[in-house]
């Protein structure tokens, strides 16, 4: 019995996924101040470790970092409802850009947009940038 991570096409199909995502959150005027850090390689890479580990693959994120604990992970940001938005369409880049059948792309889409709409923590406008 092969997982969904075995039947998108493994590693590759992921790291396509996540590298066109992460190529829109780097002009994100929203989504991009939620990464303290200059560099978005660290989280690129951690959150393809998750996905490929969600979906069946190598558990190489729990190993290194321990359980997801995403709410928890993410509390420290503001997570508005436009944030959420502005997500989703860099992952709908993501999965576009990717080789996936209709059933396959369905089944990822409904995983990640209920995500996102959990992750949510915030309903507040962030300050307008001066």
């Amino acid at each position: 019995m092969s997982t969904f991570y075995e039947e998108v096409g493994g590693l590759e199909t992921f790291r396509t996924i996540v590298g066109r995502f992460y190529e829109g959150v780097a002009t994100d005027e929203v989504l991009r101040p939620l990464y303290p850090e200059e560099d978005l390689g660290p989280a690129e890479e951690r959150f393809l470790l998750f996905l490929v580990q969600y979906w069946g693959g190598p558990t190489t994120y729990s190993d290194t970092r321990g359980h997801p604990r995403l709410r928890m992970r993410h509390a420290p940001f503001a997570v508005t409802p436009e944030a959420k938005e502005h997500w989703l369409t860099h992952f709908r880049a993501g999965l576009d850009a990717a080789d996936l059948t209709p059933e396959q792309d369905a089944q990822f889409w409904d995983y990640v947009t209920h995500a996102a709409q959990f992750m949510v923590n915030s309903f507040d406008e962030p300050p307008a940038a001066g």
